[in-house]
């Protein structure tokens, strides 16, 4: 196998305009893509300068928006993205102090789950 890298993951949400409207906005992601190509919209977007982005999408047959837990977002300042996300309305749990570190856990708008995880 000649694998490198993630190069993205796939977040299903129902509506793509109010994902990325969160990712931008409240998160600080960058658009790396987005593209309309007939009914489906190829939206990338990423932390500034991370290496894997997430593909905001609209769910496939058979999936369903906010299935997704447990991707883990590192942040260099854990208590000041945690106030910025508490203050943009999002429903933070923690931070917490674990065996492995500190992190705190939220959802986005659809309900997919992520890890805010102190960098080490």
């Amino acid at each position: 196998m000649s694998l490198t890298q993630i190069q993205t993951l796939t977040v299903f949400v129902d509506d793509q305009e109010r994902a990325r409207s969160f990712y931008v906005g409240v998160l600080g992601f960058e658009v790396r893509a987005d593209v309309t190509m007939g009914d489906n919209r190829w939206l990338e977007v990423a932390p500034p300068g991370a290496a894997t982005a997430i593909v905001l999408h609209r769910p496939f047959p058979g999936a369903t928006a906010g299935s997704s837990a447990g991707t883990i977002l590192a942040s260099s300042d854990l208590d000041a993205d945690v106030a910025r996300l508490r203050s943009a309305g999002v429903t933070v749990v923690g931070p917490d102090e674990l065996p492995w570190g500190r992190q705190a856990t939220f959802t986005d708008p659809d309900g997919n789950g992520y890890v805010l995880s102190a960098a080490v």
